[in-house]
């Protein structure tokens, strides 16, 4: 089973990954897009790379905005997955932006 990051690990990995902050033991960032299209793409590139690890983030759209959490819920905390996950993220939202 995966183990949930120290604290200090988990300050080292959010500093790198700009945009996300550790909200409520988990680490979370806002997007925000020209237009629901944009936004809506971004999701669905997301969903695909989830798919792809196994691990599925927490997340809410309105309209061009993008709000994602991630944690995982059996280390009961951000594991080394969740910091993988949200640095492809930092990659795709990087590709729909204008």
């Amino acid at each position: 089973m995966e183990q949930a990051l120290k604290s200090e690990e988990l300050s080292d990995a959010v500093q790198i990954l700009p945009g996300w902050d550790y909200v409520e033991g988990r680490i979370r960032a806002d997007f925000q897009f020209k237009n629901f299209v944009q936004a809506f793409s971004f999701i669905t590139a997301v969903a695909l790379e989830a798919e792809k690890m196994g691990h599925h983030p927490d997340w809410s759209n309105s309209f061009n905005k993008v709000r994602i959490d991630l944690v995982t819920i059996e280390a009961n905390g951000v594991t080394e997955r969740d910091i993988l996950l949200a640095r492809k993220i930092q990659q795709l939202a990087a590709l729909f932006k204008d």
